[in-house]
């Protein structure tokens, strides 16, 4: 399954380092297509060309203000993502509490950062998460679990979304850090960034729905490989 990405990648090495202003156009483009589309499987109204003038900081009129917290804080999401990408940090719990801290930051500061402490359903999937007793031991249990697995870097970034929506340890916005993490995990391993778009919405949560009740994680791992084709083909294009 992951034969043609890693050759996809290994050509993309070979082009290395990449062209300065290249690297930031795709960055910038990666960033926006990022926030806006992981914004709006949540929700947010905001349009992509909006969520654009949203992260150069100006408001959009007719726009709540949460909607407009929900892009900067995604925006600063990503950049500590990268910084810990960069540094070669070990993910851990407390990293995953800071990410989601972002993304709740000045929309709902009491549950930003701190695992639910309430039951919680997800909406429209058969998978009901555990108790929130038990959301700290499985986490510890996903730790554990990450630290110690051999699998290719792209089954273990499907995986650790899969498992860490399955236990979803925030009241909101597990979704949002769930596709943070994939993106970390393929980064630190010199993949880029996927989108999972709006568009295909219906298809990412049915797969990952399959994925919590039956415990087969391939058509998930195919939408994430998938995804990164897609990302692979745009690098070409510009380069």
């Amino acid at each position: 399954m992951f034969e043609a990405v890693d050759e996809m990648k290994r050509k993309l090495d070979t082009k290395r380092p990449l062209p300065a202003t290249t690297l930031k156009s795709l960055r910038d483009h990666l960033m926006l297509e990022w926030t806006f589309h992981s914004n709006a499987i949540e929700g947010n109204t905001l349009t992509l060309s909006e969520t654009k003038v949203a992260l150069e900081g100006i408001t959009v009129g007719g726009k709540t203000i949460k909607e407009h917290l929900e892009v900067i804080n995604h925006k600063k999401a990503i950049l500590l993502v990268e910084e810990i990408v960069r540094n070669h940090e070990k993910l851990s719990e407390w990293q995953m509490k800071n990410i989601h801290r972002l993304i709740l930051k000045g929309i709902d500061d009491e549950h930003a950062g701190v695992y639910r402490k309430e039951n919680v359903i997800i909406s429209g999937a058969k998978h009901i998460p555990p108790d929130a007793l038990n959301v700290p031991i499985q986490m510890q249990e996903l730790q554990k679990w990450y630290d110690t697995q051999k699998l290719h870097p792209i089954e273990t970034a499907s995986i650790l979304h899969i498992e860490f929506v399955k236990i979803h340890p925030f009241v909101d916005g597990s979704g949002r850090t769930a596709r943070l993490l994939v993106n970390l995990e393929l980064m630190k391993n010199g993949y880029p960034p996927i989108i999972i778009e709006k568009e295909g919405r219906s298809q990412y949560y049915a797969v990952l729905d399959k994925a919590h009740i039956t415990g087969d994680n391939d058509d998930f791992v195919k939408l994430i490989v998938n995804a990164l084709v897609n990302t692979y083909q745009l690098y070409f294009k510009v380069l």
